[in-house]
This record gives structure tokens, C-alpha cells and sequence, in this order.
């Protein structure tokens, strides 16, 4: 490190006359035989002199300068946490609109599901090819180019006059979801390390966990308030000040966009594939799980996803590196992330249907009725935090879903004569705890340990089996609410709804089983979770 300009490199360094100022290394001598490194840049910097090797305590990231003189990196973590935010809103609080939605277009029978479906099917299926675009093209300009799509289409969908151009537009606002989200937890993954990262990744947990009760209050209050429309005019706003922060504190892509990598075949036939699928489930319920329909579009996405695989295996820079997979704590995280994300998109639905098919309550009334699971959904997640720390992934995931499995059996009691306050909101509120603890635990089962050239590839896979679940388990409880109310009934009635609970609730058991078994043990986790990326050495 002979070089001053080498120093540089140490965010907030100087040199004068070959001494080194930067925290705990101020005042030492810089030779040619100079090394620094850092392998745990929260608590650790090494130097070595000679045959001589120093450790010593380095500060903070929240107390060292960037390299650009940037703000903190709460602010980053603040604009991040906010775009996911509206992201999941957008998806919960069309829910309570739906009623008005298709009153004030038209919208009847079977098409009512494609106002949710046309958004989930396409920021499902695109996130990988958005994960792996964050690497190749650069994670700032995929999140300012996937918030700039996500807001046009927002608008598009504010002013849609008739059914196909609010499912257009929707498809739009999945498209640019599909960009900016794995984008997103890219940027944490890769700007935050240690306790930073751990304190980061958990505050994603909680707003994975309860955005979807806030967006189900905000789109009540609006939708009663205002207008349907105002829940696609908020994000314009929203949008606009996201861009302007964005641009200030999230870190420049230094590289210039690798568009040869980007796997296109790969994105294209795994898009195809799961549409086909997600296609298949959402149409079941009026098709019938067992017509031609829905057995030959599954068994044709189920092919595609097959010959995916076994295309990603060859290709020199896949879309998906399947030998990922392999890794109990990545494929256990994935599984999860698909069980815990039905039965928590099941179970705002289906709570949204009893509340107001059974119980008559308005939207502004049900959206405050599901107040009380975001409050427990944060909650769930600071412990879940907490708890990882302390003892891996395993046995907070697996009590995670236990508490999930009692809710929905507590909420599988309900009939036409319930109530609120005794029969719904005890296991609603369970259920929110329990899956706060799970989506962190997920969050921090996939990405622990990822180098930062997949950091994006695995937050999209992680993403995808958000929505992916979601959209399954949507299709499958209410296809099951809707035989159990009984055919050509309308709206879907308490019993039906009570089944669909039971369902959610045999899911949540599965997935505790799943994390018992398949998640790596504490002993294996926690040195990976302690330890920093590869060292990095600064010459």
C-alpha cells in the first residue's frame, strides 16, 4: 500500500507523508509492505507489516463517510424500504377496492380475479430475469428504471376506463414491481454487511410482513374516502419522491450494463412457464381442476419449468444457478417462501370476503380491522430478527409457522354468526406474529452468505417465491371457498370461507415440518451469518 492514492479506497482515508488517517488506523506508517483488510468490516480491520500483523476495532458504517461524501446509509435503507412498501400495497389494498372497482367498470363474474392476477402473473414470473438484470445492468439503474415503469403505470391504471386497459395496465405496474424489488434487496444486500446487513434484512422482513395489512387499511380509507383511483394516484407522488432520493444516496453503478448476459431464452421459457401454471390455478375455480384446461396448461408449464432447469444447467451465465438449490438453506427458504406467502395473501382475502360478504362491514371499516395484524406482523418480525441471531433459522422458522397453523385454525371456526372481536381477530393477529417471524427468517435464510455477484439472482428468486406463492395460494383457497359455498353461489359465503381457512392452516403445518427438516441447524448457520463476505484487500 505503498500508494496514496491507495488509500483512497478506505471510505473517509487521507494520507499525509506516508501516514495513514482513517479511524483506527490513524497514525500508521505506510510502506510498500503495507497490507489492510478487512473480514468483518463492523468490527474488524487487519494490517499487516512485515512479519508483523495488527487487528484492531473499526467503526461503524453508520460513523464512516462514503466514498462520495454520501448520506448515511439510513437514508438508502429508508428509500428502499419505502419503494418495496408501495410495491406490497399495491397488491393488498386493490382487495378491498375490488367491489368498486368492477362496478365502476363492468367488470363481472370470473374477470373480477384478473384485476389482482394480471399484476401477480407478471411480477411473478419476470423476477428472475429482474434479479439477474440487477447484476448484469446495474442495481441503481434497474431500480430508478423499474420505479419510472411502476409510476406510469400507476397512472395508466388511475385513468383506465374499461376492464382491458385496467388489466393492461396492471400487467405494467408487475412489469416494473418485477424490476425495482429485486433491485431493491440487491442494493441492501450489497451495501449493508454484518450487524448492518442482519438490522437491514430484518426491517425488510417487517415490511414484507406488514405491508399487507397497511395496504388493505390505506386502499379502505381511500377507496370510502375518495375513490377507487386513489390508490393508483398515490404512487405518483410517492414515485416522483423516491426517484429524486434515489438518485442522492443509492451508491453509482460503476460498470457499464453486460447485456449479453442476460439469459433472455432462459427468461423467456421460465416466463412462459410459470404464466402457464399461474394461468392453470387462477382459471381453476371456474374451469374445474380437472378439465383439459387446467391439466393441459399445468402439465405444459410444468414441462416448460423442466426443460428450464435442465437449460440453465448448460448455460454459461444462467438466468437461475440451479446448483444453488443445493444449499439447504436457500432451497428450505425458497420452499417457505412459497407456503408462508399463500397462506398470508389467503388469509388477507379471505378475511377481507368475511368481513365484508359476511359481517357487512365497509372498506374503511375492514381496512381498520386489519390494523391489529400489522401492528403484530412488525412485531413478529423484530423477534424473528432477534431470534435468528441467536439460534439460525430453524427453530424460529418452525415455531414461526406453528403459531400460523394455530391461527388458522382458530380462524377455520368461523360460520355466519361470528364475530369480529372474539372469533376473527385472535388468530388473525396470531397469524401475523407467526408470519412476521417467517418472512425474516426467509429473507435471511437465502441471502446469508451470497456473493455479490448473485446477490441480485437470489433476491429475485427470493421475490418470486413471494409472488409466486401468493398467486397459488390465492387460486387454490378461494377455488376451494367457492366449491364449499356451493356452485353459482355468489358471494362466496362463511363456510366456504371457514374450509379455505382449514386449508391455509394444513399449509402452514407442512411448512413447519418443511423447516424442521430441510433448514440447516443452528451450527451450521450462525458462522455464516457472523461471518462478513470474502475478505477484501485493499493494496
Amino acid at each position: 500500500m505503498g500508494d496514496d492514492a491507495d488509500a483512497l479506497a478506505l471510505p473517509g482515508a487521507a494520507v499525509s507523508g506516508g501516514v495513514l488517517s482513517w479511524g483506527p488506523l490513524s497514525g500508521v506508517p505506510l510502506t510498500s509492505d503495507t497490507h489492510v483488510w478487512l473480514t468483518n468490516s463492523d468490527t474488524r480491520v487487519h494490517v499487516r507489516r512485515k512479519d508483523s500483523i495488527m487487528h484492531l476495532h473499526a467503526p461503524s458504517h453508520t460513523d464512516l463517510p462514503s466514498a462520495s461524501g454520501a448520506p448515511p446509509r439510513r437514508g438508502l435503507l429508508g428509500v428502499l424500504l419505502v419503494a418495496q412498501l408501495m410495491v406490497i400495497l399495491d397488491i393488498s389494498a386493490v382487495n378491498v377496492a375490488l367491489p368498486d372497482m368492477a362496478a365502476d367498470l363492468g367488470i363481472g363474474g370470473g374477470d373480477v380475479s384478473w384485476v389482482i392476477t394480471s399484476y401477480s402473473l407478471i411480477f411473478g414470473s419476470l423476477l428472475l430475469l429482474g434479479g439477474r438484470a440487477s447484476d448484469l445492468l446495474g442495481r441503481r439503474r434497474l431500480f430508478l428504471a423499474g420505479l419510472a415503469v411502476f409510476t406510469v403505470a400507476s397512472f395508466a391504471s388511475a385513468l383506465s376506463l374499461d376492464a382491458s386497459m385496467l388489466f393492461v395496465a396492471r400487467a405494467g405496474q408487475g412489469l416494473g414491481a418485477a424490476m425495482l424489488s429485486p433491485a431493491a434487496l440487491s442494493l441492501i444486500n450489497t451495501a449493508f454487511h454484518g450487524r448492518e446487513r442482519a438490522k437491514a434484512l430484518g426491517a425488510w422482513g417487517a415490511v414484507g410482513g406488514a405491508g399487507a395489512a397497511i395496504g388493505v387499511l390505506l386502499g379502505g380509507a381511500l377507496t370510502e374516502v375518495a375513490d377507487w383511483r386513489a390508490i393508483f394516484y398515490i404512487n405518483l407522488p410517492v414515485g416522483a419522491a423516491l426517484a429524486a432520493a434515489a438518485i442522492k444516496v443509492a451508491p453509482a453503478d460503476t460498470a457499464r450494463p453486460q447485456w449479453r448476459g442476460l439469459d433472455l431464452r432462459g427468461a423467456a421459457l421460465v416466463t412462459v412457464s410459470l404464466a402457464a401454471v399461474l394461468y392453470a390455478v387462477s382459471q381453476a375455480g371456474s374451469a374445474g381442476w380437472a378439465s383439459t384446461q387446467t391439466l393441459g396448461l399445468g402439465l405444459a408449464g410444468a414441462v416448460g419449468l423442466a426443460g428450464f432447469v435442465g437449460m440453465e444447467l448448460r448455460t454459461a451465465q444462467p438466468l437461475l444457478r440451479i446448483q444453488r438449490l443445493t444449499d439447504r438453506a436457500v432451497a428450505g427458504g425458497f420452499q417457505l417462501m412459497l407456503a408462508a406467502s399463500a397462506v398470508l395473501f389467503g388469509m388477507f382475502l379471505l378475511s377481507s370476503l368475511y368481513l365484508q360478504n359476511v359481517l357487512g362491514a365497509g372498506p374503511l371499516e375492514t381496512g381498520l380491522a386489519f390494523l391489529p395484524v400489522a401492528v403484530a406482523a412488525g412485531v413478529g418480525a423484530h423477534l424473528g430478527t432477534q431470534a435468528v441471531n441467536r439460534h439460525g433459522v430453524r427453530v424460529p422458522m418452525t415455531s414461526g409457522f406453528a403459531g400460523v397453523t394455530v391461527g388458522m385454525l382458530l380462524l377455520a371456526g368461523v360460520d355466519r354468526t361470528s364475530g369480529y372481536w372474539i372469533d376473527l381477530l385472535p388468530g388473525m393477529v396470531l397469524s401475523g406474529l407467526g408470519l412476521g417471524v417467517v418472512l425474516v427468517g426467509v429473507a435471511f435464510s437465502v441471502l446469508t452468505g451470497v456473493r455479490d455477484e448473485e446477490s441480485g439472482m437470489l433476491s429475485g428468486l427470493n421475490t418470486t417465491g413471494h409472488e409466486v406463492g401468493g398467486s397459488f395460494g390465492v387460486a387454490v383457497l378461494v377455488s376451494i371457498a367457492t366449491a364449499a359455498t356451493g356452485a353459482g353461489a355468489a358471494p362466496i359465503g362463511a363456510d366456504g370461507i371457514a374450509d379455505a381457512f382449514l386449508a391455509a392452516g394444513m399449509i402452514a403445518g407442512v411448512g413447519g415440518l418443511v423447516a424442521l427438516v430441510v433448514l440447516p441447524s443452528a451450527r451450521t448457520f450462525l458462522p455464516r451469518l457472523q461471518l462478513a463476505p470474502a475478505p477484501m484487500r485493499i493494496h
